[in-house]
């Protein structure tokens, strides 16, 4: 964990969010919810017209990265679930970090938000942009091209 962003962070998990909530109020969001459940943590929200979903997969509680000293012993259970707790306040920092990039990059013109958010912008089904196009983009690299049957290359359609 030595090299990760945060590590030793002492900002809370409520602070974290209330940053991010504040970072999309600033560059114009007009929707937002955040949530978690026993593996991941959610931060939804509505910016430039489009639905946009971070998911941050959370550390297990009882991986031994917790409930174990780097010598192998035990810890007991408040060290573990501080050490725990640890770990999902840097990701939390991550996540809050990486809005506010993407945000400014696009805000300044680095990028455009389509290309900085394609892979976190939510399909009407619910999926995001990353959940139907890793599947696609894996079986592309396997069989060395691309599918057969594109939708948007006009194929069979009268040009």
């Amino acid at each position: 964990m030595a090299g990760r962003y945060a590590t030793n962070t002492q900002v809370s998990i409520d602070r974290s969010k209330e940053e991010i909530e504040n970072t999309l109020r600033r560059y114009g969001a007009d929707q937002c919810l955040s949530g978690w459940d026993k593996e991941k943590a959610y931060i939804m929200f509505r910016i430039h017209d489009r639905m946009v979903k971070f998911t941050v997969d959370l550390p297990d509680k009882d991986d031994e990265e917790f409930t174990l000293t780097p010598t192998g012993r035990e810890r007991d259970e408040s060290t573990a679930f501080k050490e725990w707790e640890q770990a999902c306040k840097q990701r939390w920092r991550a996540l809050a970090l990486i809005i506010k990039a993407k945000l400014e990059a696009v805000e300044c013109g680095v990028c455009d938000f389509e290309e900085e958010f394609l892979g976190n912008i939510m399909l009407p089904d619910g999926r995001t942009a990353s959940d139907y196009l890793k599947p696609q983009l894996e079986v592309a690299y396997q069989k060395g091209g691309m599918p057969t049957m594109l939708p948007w290359t006009g194929k069979g359609e009268k040009e």
